[in-house]
């Protein structure tokens, strides 16, 4: 994620090189710049294993015969173009950028694509650029959700520097947080310069571990010694002590009973003893 503070498009660059330096196959969907443009910094041996399918030039199929187009981004057609185009069992799908489909796609059909894309097989890792300052939160909530790892970029306090913002989720649900300093050189590489935030954990002073709270209060919360032992022998009247259980459970003879002999005209049914009521 980016803003108009700081663009994220070097950043995504730099995965796409990463990823075409381990021998991926990578296939990119550009909407916002043109194909001479992304390819900038991207030449080289491993040239032909990038796929540039350019939705700029007609982002919306006005023109006879568009390269892709905004219509076009369903599972079924995106699969359908990796597999006319690429024989590796599984690609990295690159797309610049998911904030140009949000504005003409609804957010849950959005979500959906998204979702069948990564079960579907043919892609092994989807990759994205989003303008977070151009939608509403639920929206970013919703796209940040799918992720597993969300990286959000921001300027730095040095003009060549950026920050970011770094969120992993794990399968098992575990959430970690991170936050660094980089550097992104000409070649695309990315160097990191080191942590954002260097926290370390506050020394208490021993005045600062001595201090009562209560002691400039202007009311007494402690109790003394003989208020502490009245405390404890007082016997509460809903609280059954020992005495009380025993003299309950065990009835004497001069205790009351009550003594009923049924007449003849009750009528008293066992599976329903209280069918005589009248409620």
């Amino acid at each position: 994620m980016d803003s108009v503070r700081y663009s994220g498009r070097q950043l995504l660059k730099s995965f796409v090189k990463a990823a075409l330096n381990r021998e991926e196959t990578v296939h990119f969907i550009g909407f916002e710049f043109s194909e001479d443009e992304l390819r900038d910094g991207l030449k080289g041996p491993f040239a032909k294993r990038l796929h540039i399918h350019s939705a700029f030039t007609d982002p919306l199929g006005w023109t006879d015969h568009p390269v892709f187009t905004v219509h076009q981004f369903n599972a079924e057609e995106i699969t359908h173009l990796i597999k006319q185009t690429s024989h590796a069992s599984a690609v990295t799908l690159v797309i610049d950028s998911l904030s140009w489909i949000l504005r003409h796609v609804s957010p849950s059909v959005f979500c959906r694509t998204l979702q069948q894309l990564r079960k579907g097989g043919a892609v092994r890792a989807i990759v994205g650029l989003l303008h977070a300052d151009m939608h509403q939160k639920g929206i970013v909530g919703s796209v940040c959700h799918l992720a597993t790892s969300v990286i959000t970029v921001a300027p730095g306090m040095k003009a060549e520097e950026a920050e970011a913002k770094i969120t992993k989720r794990s399968k098992s649900g575990k959430v970690l947080q991170d936050e660094e300093i980089f550097v992104i050189k000409e070649d695309l590489s990315v160097i990191v310069q080191g942590k954002s935030h260097q926290t370390e954990p506050i020394q208490t002073g021993p005045e600062e571990q001595k201090m009562d709270p209560t002691a400039n209060l202007t009311f007494n919360l402690r109790l003394s010694d003989a208020e502490r032992q009245a405390k404890e022998n007082l016997s509460l009247p809903f609280v059954f002590s020992k005495e009380k259980k025993t003299a309950l459970l065990h009835s004497g003879p001069s205790s009351g009973r009550i003594l009923y002999e049924p007449d003849e005209n009750d009528d008293y049914d066992q599976e329903d003893p209280d069918d005589d009521l009248d409620v």
